[in-house]
């Protein structure tokens, strides 16, 4: 299941109240947690992460805080979840890794590192500016073919005369 951790959720939801705020407005990790009821240690964790890889400015003081460190439309959903969680993965090898026994036989690697990687364009697409203005997501372009007809489908299907 693909799923994002606690600590991902956390970090969006502060970098998206922290576009929300007026310009020059900065916000502590104890304001964010409470206004979202999170853990203020956790949030103060994920802030400094976020600081650390300089998605996020931090500042001392009686008027400290954090604000994003560039433009809300200039850092990705990607950007947050790599910075929190490492690389977006969806299998457990990795391209190169023949460690898995099943590495040479396995017919589902390649599709779904495939998948993987139109995942994170969608994710490097969506930027923090549309989460916070709630802007209608573009629908992720898939195609789906129609399965071919199963030819002992229409063997076992009873026939009226």
């Amino acid at each position: 299941m693909l799923r994002l951790s606690k600590k991902s959720d956390y970090a969006l939801i502060a970098l998206k109240d922290l576009a929300l705020s007026a310009p020059g407005t900065s916000s502590s990790a104890r304001e964010i947690a409470g206004r979202y009821e999170i853990p203020t240690e956790l949030m103060a964790k994920v802030l400094q992460r976020l600081a650390k890889i300089g998605l996020v400015a931090s500042h001392q003081g009686t008027r400290g805080g954090y604000i994003l460190a560039r433009p809300a439309s200039q850092i990705s959903v990607a950007d947050v979840i790599q910075a929190i969680d490492g690389p977006v993965t969806l299998v457990a090898c990795s391209e190169g890794d023949e460690t898995c026994d099943q590495y040479s036989k396995c017919t589902i690697r390649d599709p779904l590192w495939r998948l993987k990687d139109r995942i994170v364009q969608y994710l490097t697409a969506l930027t923090i500016h549309e989460l916070a203005n709630d802007k209608a997501l573009e629908p992720f372009p898939i195609t789906i073919s129609s399965p071919e007809p199963d030819p002992l489908e229409a063997v076992a299907q009873p026939v009226d005369h």
